[in-house]
C-alpha cells in the first residue's frame, strides 16, 4: 500500500533524526495512540508513560516499516505491545494476578450491556479486573485472536476465552449496579 508523498517525506525526515519531523509524526498520532494506550493503562500518567515508550519505540525501529500495511497501525500495534509489556514487567502491578484467579460472577441480564454507551463502557472496563480488561480490550477494541492474546499474555487460548466471557459478564453487572445505585 503505497503512502502519500508528505508521509513519505515525513517518514524520510524522521529516519534521518530530525527533530522537527519527530514532533510532527508524534502530534499526527500522539492523541490516538494516548487513546489506545490509556485503555490498557490504570491512570493517564501510566498511559502517557506507555505512549512516551511507544513513540520511542517507533522512532528506533521506523527503518522497520514496510508500508504494507497503515502507518498508524504499524504505530497502534507498538502502542498496544508497549502497554502489555508494560502490565507485565510487574513494575505497575500492585500484585500478581493469575488471569484464571479471577472469579465467575453470576450471569445478569445480557442485554443491559447493549445499552452502553461509549464513554460508560470505557468508564466500566476501568474497573475490571487487570487480566479481564486485558483481554477484553485485545479481542473486542483492538481485534486480536484468541490465538495472538494467548501468545501475547503467556496463557492458554481458553483461558484468554474464559477471560473474555468474565469481562463481559462482570460489565454487564457493573453496569447493573450502576444502574441500581443510581435508582436510590
Amino acid at each position: 500500500m503505497p503512502l502519500s508523498t508528505e508521509l513519505d517525506e515525513l517518514l524520510a525526515a524522521c529516519r534521518r533524526r530530525e527533530p522537527a519531523a519527530q514532533r510532527a509524526l508524534y502530534a499526527r498520532y500522539a492523541s490516538r495512540m494516548l487513546g489506545v494506550a490509556r485503555r490498557y493503562a490504570r491512570s493517564v500518567a501510566e498511559a502517557e508513560d506507555i505512549l512516551q515508550d511507544a513513540f520511542v519505540k517507533v522512532f528506533t525501529h521506523l527503518g522497520e516499516f514496510r508500508a504494507e500495511g497503515s502507518l498508524e497501525g504499524w504505530v497502534r500495534r507498538i502502542v498496544v505491545t508497549t502497554a502489555l509489556n508494560h502490565w507485565q514487567s510487574g513494575q505497575h502491578r500492585r500484585q500478581q494476578l493469575l488471569l484464571d484467579d479471577v472469579p465467575e460472577p453470576f450471569a445478569p441480564d445480557a442485554d443491559a450491556f447493549d445499552r452502553l454507551g461509549v464513554a460508560e463502557v470505557l468508564a466500566l472496563m476501568e474497573q475490571l479486573p487487570d487480566g479481564c480488561r486485558m483481554v477484553l480490550n485485545l479481542y473486542a477494541v483492538d481485534g486480536y485472536t484468541h490465538g495472538e492474546i494467548a501468545e501475547l499474555l503467556g496463557i492458554q487460548e481458553s483461558t484468554s476465552k474464559a477471560q473474555l466471557s468474565k469481562a463481559r459478564k462482570q460489565l454487564t453487572l457493573l453496569h447493573q449496579r450502576q444502574a441500581n445505585y443510581l435508582r436510590l
